[in-house]
C-alpha cells in the first residue's frame, strides 16, 4: 500500500469504528501490522491508539494494544499519550481500559499537562475519579503553575470541586504562576456556583491580588459577573474599592471593558465616586497606551465628551497629556460645551488650538 494511503485510510477507519475494514486492510498487507506498531500520522505524530482512544472506540483500542501489541505509552508530537486523549475526550471505558493495561496515571504531555488535568476540562466526574482511584496526583501543577483544582473551577461543575476538596482538602490553597488562585479563575469565567463552594469551602482570603495586584472582585466586574460581585461582597466582604499594581479599581476595569451593568452596579448601588473613578481610569488607560487622539464616528474625542458631562478633572488630564481641542463632525469643539464656570477657566489656562 502506498504511504499515502495509509496516511489517510488507516486514521479515517478508525474514527469512523469500522473495526472489520481496519482489520481487513492491515491483514491484507503481510508487512503491514509491523509498520503500524510504531507508525505516526499526520502533523501531530497521532498513533492509530490516540485515533482510538480520542474517538472513544474501546474495540478498536483493544485490538491495537492486544492483538498488534502496540505500546500503549506511544506518544504523539506534544506527548500526549492515548490516556490524555481518552481522559480529555471522556471516554471512561477507554480510561479504565488503559489504566487496567498499566498506563502511567500521572504521564505528563507537552506543558506538564497530565490526564487528572485534561479530564478535568471536561464535566466527567467519573473519569476523574476513576483517574484519582488509580493514584492521579491532584496537587501536581503544568508550566503555568495551575493543578487540576485551578481547571475544574473555570469550568465550573460544582460537583468536580466538592469531589477533588473531598480528596485533596488543601487542594484550593494553590496559586498559578501569576499568584492566581481558583477564586480568581471561577469569578473571572462566571462560575457562581462554584464560587459559592469555595467561599463555603475554602479559606481564601479577602480581595487576595494576584500578580497584578487584581482581585477576584474585579475579575467579576470586569466580565459582568454581579451575580459573583455581589456574593463576594456579601459573603466575603470583597472591598468595592481595592486598587491593583497600576491603581485602577474595579470602576476602571468596568470601564475597560465596557461592562455598562456593572459600572451601574458600582455607582448606583455601591456609590463609588465616578468623577475620581472617571480620572483614575484615564489615567490608567493613558498609562497602557491609549490613543489620546481617538475619535469616535462623529469625530468627536474623550474631551468632547469630558466636557459633556461637565468632568473638568477628566478635561484637565486629556489637556494636560497633550490633547488638543477640535472641532467634531457639526464643528463644535470641546470647550464650546462646557459650562461650568472652572471647566471655562480651564480652557483659559491651558492653551488650546481652535
Amino acid at each position: 500500500m502506498a504511504e499515502g494511503e495509509i496516511q489517510k485510510m488507516l486514521p479515517k477507519l478508525i474514527q469512523d469504528g469500522k473495526l472489520g475494514l481496519l482489520k481487513a486492510e492491515i491483514e491484507s498487507v503481510g508487512d503491514l501490522s509491523g509498520e503500524v506498531r510504531r507508525k505516526h500520522f499526520g502533523r501531530s505524530g497521532d498513533t492509530l491508539l490516540h485515533y482510538a482512544a480520542r474517538h472513544g472506540h474501546l474495540s478498536i483500542l483493544q485490538y491495537l494494544a492486544e492483538t498488534l501489541e502496540m505500546d500503549i505509552e506511544l506518544f504523539n508530537n506534544d506527548y500526549k499519550r492515548p490516556l490524555h486523549e481518552a481522559a480529555s475526550m471522556g471516554h471512561r471505558d477507554c480510561v479504565l481500559y488503559l489504566l487496567e493495561r498499566g498506563a502511567a496515571v500521572d504521564c505528563l504531555k507537552k506543558a506538564d499537562w497530565t490526564p487528572l488535568m485534561m479530564a478535568c476540562t471536561r464535566r466527567n466526574l467519573e473519569v476523574i475519579q476513576d483517574l484519582v482511584a488509580n493514584g492521579a496526583n491532584p496537587l501536581l501543577k503544568n508550566k503555568d503553575g495551575w493543578n487540576c483544582f485551578h481547571i475544574a473551577s473555570r469550568e465550573g461543575d460544582p460537583r468536580v470541586i466538592n469531589y477533588l476538596l473531598d480528596v485533596s482538602p488543601d487542594i484550593w490553597n494553590t496559586e498559578s504562576k501569576i499568584k492566581r488562585t481558583p477564586l480568581h479563575t471561577a469569578a473571572m469565567h462566571g462560575c457562581l456556583e462554584v464560587v459559592k463552594a469555595l467561599l463555603e469551602r475554602c479559606q481564601y482570603k479577602p480581595d487576595s491580588p494576584d500578580q497584578c495586584g487584581v482581585t477576584p472582585f474585579m475579575d467579576a466586574v470586569q466580565n459582568g459577573h454581579l451575580g459573583i460581585a455581589r456574593l463576594l461582597l456579601e459573603k466575603h466582604k470583597a472591598c468595592f474599592t481595592a486598587r491593583d499594581a497600576l491603581g485602577a479599581q474595579p470602576l476602571h476595569h468596568a470601564a475597560v471593558t465596557a461592562q455598562d451593568d456593572a459600572l451601574r452596579f458600582l455607582v448606583s448601588d455601591l456609590s463609588v465616586d465616578v468623577n475620581e473613578g472617571h480620572t483614575s481610569t484615564i489615567e490608567t488607560l493613558l498609562s497602557l497606551g491609549a490613543d489620546l487622539n481617538a475619535k469616535d464616528g462623529k469625530n468627536r474625542t474623550a474631551l468632547h465628551m469630558a466636557c459633556a458631562g461637565q468632568h473638568a478633572a477628566c478635561a484637565q488630564i486629556l489637556l494636560r497629556a497633550g490633547l488638543r481641542d477640535s472641532p467634531d463632525n457639526s464643528g463644535t469643539y470641546a470647550r464650546q460645551l462646557a459650562k461650568k464656570p472652572h471647566l471655562l477657566q480651564l480652557f483659559k489656562e491651558i492653551n488650546t488650538s481652535a
